[in-house]
Formats: structure tokens, C-alpha cells, sequence
């Protein structure tokens, strides 16, 4: 028998057969939320973009102040350790005092050889006053001597003038007349005398009088040698007084490298003290986003260690100059390799909430992002 040939069905016949596939309305959906989703976010960053400048470009900055010894010497005592809160005042190093103590004694007892040399001046002054004193009484009793004496010299002239016309009439002896010429040599000699001492006291009254104008300036002398000496004396103390160390500023202290016996200079700078409760933000914004915003402006502030907190802070100055223009190397754009690049200023943006309990947390140089608000909402 011969089997029948079965014929392949016509494709328009399987087309017809085939049931139909229903187009999926997901795509659209999604689409359409991504869309609205899309255009919303947008419109939400033009209007705060409109209201607000942002930048991720700023930092926690604090006042560290730098703990510098003024003398050189070697470290005895360290009293502190890393990271460690002091107050001000406190005590952090003290160094080898010995050599400063014996300074100090030598200046004392320089400074008492020259009170003593001023306690020998003056004594030597009052001696040299009372010498004068003596000098000038012994002046005037050889005046009155003198004046005396030259009475005497005139009574014995006239005598002798009377007595020689006496003479002349035999009315008195040779014996009488002779005596009254002796009389008035002696006067008139002993005038001569009384004047050379006269002369001589007044001589040695220059003299005393010269010791003593000697001896008020060796008073003046002493007495600014004096003056040197506790002056020497006061240095020798402020330089053991700086032997001591001390905190100029409370807050935390940096790393303490220093140990006892090492040997330091002046000016050199030991450690740092980050100051307590004196915090700020710099933020750096470009110079395109400075055109609305002055002093006074309130922002927000997000540090990266605590992402889910906003700090309250408020612009309180802007910097004069640019980043670049502070630097250390500022650019120069005469040099003929010139490429304009978009220049950033820092803003100093201080808290306006110091109870806020994470403020003790943060530390110099967090990394923050700035929101600054250029209108009120």
C-alpha cells in the first residue's frame, strides 16, 4: 500500500494559528517616573541654586598657638604626654636651672659691691662737706684776724708818728721811742703773716672743695652702677623664671617628642596647643559665587565625620585676597605662560550655636561642606 504524503501546513495558515503578544506597559511607566523624577530634581536644584552657594572646599580651622622656649638649655622634667587638655598656665617642661641660679648670685653680689661703693661715697662726701665746712670757718677767723691786725697796724703807725715827733723834742726817752718802732714792726709783721695763712686756708678750701664736687659725682658714678647691677639682677631672675615652661593658651597639646636631657634652642618651637572651644570653618569659594554673598550670611555646615548633624554657622568675613595670592609662590601671570583659571577666596564662617554638644568633637582640618543661604526662604 502506499502511504499518503502529508503536506507541510502554509505559514500564513501557523500565523493565524499563533496566539498574539501583548505589548508590556512597565517600560512606559518607568520611564515616565524617571522623567518627572528627573525634571523635579532638576527644578529643585535650580531654585536652591538660586537661593544657596555651595562648596565642598573648606575645613575646621582653630587657633594653634605654638609653645616656644626663650632660653636655650637642657630639658629636666617633662610634665605632659600626647594629646593631653592643659589650662593656661599650666607647667609642660622646666629646664636645667643650675647655671641660671649661679648667674643670679653673681648679680646679687655684684649688685651689693656697688651698694656698698655708694655707702663709701657718701661717706666720703659728708667727710668732704665737713672738711669744707671746717676749711671755710678757718677762712673767716683768719678775715677777722687780719682786720684786726691792721687795727693794730694803724694804732701802731700813729703812735709811732707821735712818738717820733716826740722824739725830735727830747720829750720822751730813746728807749720809749724805740719800743713804739718795734711795736709797729711787729704789727705790721704779723698783718704779713696772717694774710699768708689767710691765703693758705683759702687754698686748701679749693682743694676741699674740689674732693667734695669729686666725691658727689663718685656718688652719681656708684649709684649708676647700682642701677646695672639690679638691673642684671632682674635679668638673671626673668631668665630662670623661663626655665619654667608653661602653657600660654588652654586646649589640647600636639605630639610630645621631647625628652629629659635634650637640649633645645631659643625660638624653636616645641609644641602646639589647638585652642579649646575656639573653632571656625574657611571655606574656599570660587570666585564666581561671590557676586551675592557679604558678611552677615547664615549657612549650614555638614562635616564628613558626623554626615547626619548640620552645624548653624554665619559668614563673618571674606578674605582680601585669593588662595593663590597667599601663597608662598603666588602666581605671576607676566611670565608669558598664562592660563586663566578660576580663582578660589576663603570665607571665614564662624558657629552661632555653642551648645551644640559635637562642636567639642571637631578638630582642625575635618573636611565640610558649606551651604550658604544668599536670601532668606
Amino acid at each position: 500500500m502506499e502511504t499518503p504524503t502529508q503536506k507541510a501546513p502554509a505559514a500564513d495558515e501557523i500565523a493565524v494559528a499563533a496566539p498574539a503578544k501583548k505589548k508590556s506597559k512597565i517600560f512606559p511607566i518607568v520611564l515616565g517616573v524617571l522623567l518627572l523624577g528627573g525634571g523635579t530634581y532638576g527644578i529643585l536644584k535650580y531654585q536652591h541654586a538660586q537661593a544657596h552657594e555651595t562648596t565642598d572646599d573648606a575645613q575646621i580651622e582653630a587657633t594653634i598657638t605654638p609653645v616656644i622656649s626663650k632660653i636655650p638649655g637642657y630639658i629636666s622634667e617633662v610634665r605632659v604626654k600626647d594629646n593631653q587638655f592643659v589650662n593656661k598656665g599650666d607647667t609642660l617642661f622646666i629646664l636645667d636651672q643650675r647655671d641660671l641660679k649661679i648667674v643670679l648670685e653673681q648679680a646679687e653680689a655684684a649688685l651689693q659691691t656697688a651698694r656698698a661703693g655708694v655707702s663709701a661715697a657718701q661717706a666720703q662726701t659728708a667727710a668732704a662737706r665737713q672738711n669744707l665746712g671746717t676749711s671755710n670757718a678757718g677762712v673767716a677767723t683768719a678775715n677777722a684776724q687780719i682786720e684786726a691786725a691792721r687795727v693794730n697796724v694803724w694804732r701802731t703807725t700813729e703812735d709811732f708818728k707821735r712818738y717820733q715827733n716826740l722824739i725830735k723834742d727830747h720829750s720822751i726817752t730813746q728807749q720809749q721811742y724805740e719800743q713804739a718802732l718795734a711795736a709797729r714792726q711787729t704789727a705790721e709783721r704779723q698783718l704779713q703773716v696772717l694774710i699768708s695763712q689767710r691765703n693758705a686756708a683759702q687754698a686748701q678750701t679749693a682743694v676741699v672743695n674740689s674732693q667734695s664736687s669729686a666725691a658727689g659725682q663718685q656718688i652719681g658714678v656708684t649709684s649708676g652702677q647700682v642701677r646695672q647691677q639690679e638691673v642684671a639682677v632682674e635679668n638673671a631672675k626673668l631668665n630662670l623664671s623661663y626655665t619654667v615652661i608653661t602653657a600660654p593658651e588652654a586646649g589640647h597639646l600636639s605630639k610630645v617628642s621631647q625628652q629629659p636631657g635634650q637640649f633645645i634652642q631659643p625660638g624653636a618651637s616645641l609644641i602646639s596647643i589647638v585652642g579649646a572651644g575656639n573653632i571656625w570653618v574657611v571655606a574656599n569659594f570660587k570666585e564666581t559665587q561671590l557676586n551675592r554673598m557679604v558678611e552677615g550670611q547664615k549657612a549650614t555646615v555638614k562635616v564628613d565625620a558626623f554626615p547626619d548633624h548640620e552645624f548653624e554657622t554665619k559668614i563673618t568675613s571674606i578674605s582680601p585676597l585669593t588662595g593663590s595670592k597667599s601663597a608662598i609662590l603666588p602666581p605671576d601671570n607676566a611670565s608669558g605662560n598664562f592660563v586663566k583659571v578660576v580663582q578660589r577666596v576663603p570665607v571665614r564662617l564662624d558657629f552661632t550655636r555653642p551648645q551644640d554638644s559635637l562642636l567639642k568633637k571637631l578638630r582642625p582640618g575635618m573636611n565640610v561642606d558649606v551651604d550658604v543661604y544668599l536670601k532668606e526662604n
